[in-house]
């Protein structure tokens, strides 16, 4: 499967989908218009090993809620990213069996190299 989850209004997916000059055999889901499933999240999280690797801790929601001063269990990241597309940490690129979460320089390097090889 070769497939990202990305928000289009989300200017640093748009720079990222750009740079990484995605083949068209990619599946693009915007998860605003198209919520995650139950069963999306636990395929990232099978690739991922865990749900709070796939959260996002800059979401407005997560410092709204007062989440930081919450011992969160792995199920409350799964509920949460299930509760809203906030929370899932974006972009979210799976080739095969490779994902690669997040923005940070050495991600969407790899990100990168597995797509054009």
């Amino acid at each position: 499967m070769k497939k990202i989850y990305y928000l289009s209004t989300c200017d640093t997916c748009k720079r990222i989908i750009e740079e990484l000059n995605l083949p068209s055999d990619f599946i693009f889901q915007d998860i605003k218009k198209e919520s995650i499933t139950k069963e999306q999240i636990e395929e990232m999280k099978a690739l991922a090993e865990s749900y709070e690797s796939l959260f996002s801790k800059r979401a407005r929601l997560y410092k709204e809620r007062n989440l930081k001063n919450k011992e969160l269990s792995e199920d409350d990241y799964k509920e949460l990213i299930s509760e809203h597309y906030t929370f899932l940490k974006r972009p979210v690129i799976i080739i095969g069996d490779s994902i690669f979460i997040g923005n940070s320089k050495k991600v969407v390097e790899s990100a990168k190299q597995a797509v054009h090889g």
